[in-house]
């Protein structure tokens, strides 16, 4: 049976004790033991806290990590696979996920939801690739956009909580 990859965007701002660090610890652990493959940016936050999770419980982790940060991976990421560049990094992310799991960002999250969602409503990514948006972080963009193109929420789905996002990857993958 081959790899199944799930990347994972969130902030590299969180840290232990906040919200969304621990949303992606229970994410990463949960998705591990259900037999996925994480994959994300490598670096801290919600990066470092989801790879951890992974880990804890004996799960595979792949950092994606760029020559543009001047840091190393987190101590999480079994495999790094190094690129040149911010686009190549995100274009690497899209390319191993299967599905795609985000949670609460910034801008760099925003980015990389943002593709990945025009992506599958341009018919680009297959549209059996899920994504999913945990919590409610990015429910009021998602009706922002519906206001123009009412059909883009075709293209994402919505879990209340790890559980439930794991539940749909399960289903789909």
């Amino acid at each position: 049976m081959s790899e199944k990859i799930i990347t994972i965007f969130g902030t590299g701002r969180a840290g232990p004790g906040d919200e969304a660090y621990g949303l992606a610890e229970q994410m990463g652990r949960l998705l591990a033991e259900a037999g996925f493959t994480i994959a994300n940016g490598g670096y801290g936050g919600t990066m470092l806290a989801a790879a951890k999770g992974a880990t804890d419980v004996g799960g595979e982790t792949i950092g994606v990590t760029c020559s543009t940060f001047k840091r190393k991976a987190n101590k999480y990421v079994a495999r790094e696979i190094f690129t040149a560049s911010l686009d190549e990094r995100l274009d690497t992310l899209i390319r191993l996920g299967q599905a795609y799991v985000v949670l609460p960002g910034g801008t760099g999250t925003l980015l990389e939801l943002a593709k990945v969602w025009e992506l599958k409503n341009k018919g680009f990514a297959g549209a059996d690739r899920a994504i999913i948006l945990v919590g409610g972080y990015w429910n009021g963009l998602v009706e922002l956009v519906a206001i123009d193109d009412a059909e883009s929420r075709r293209c994402v789905e919505f879990a209340a909580g790890p559980e439930q996002a794991k539940d749909i990857l399960a289903g789909c993958i």
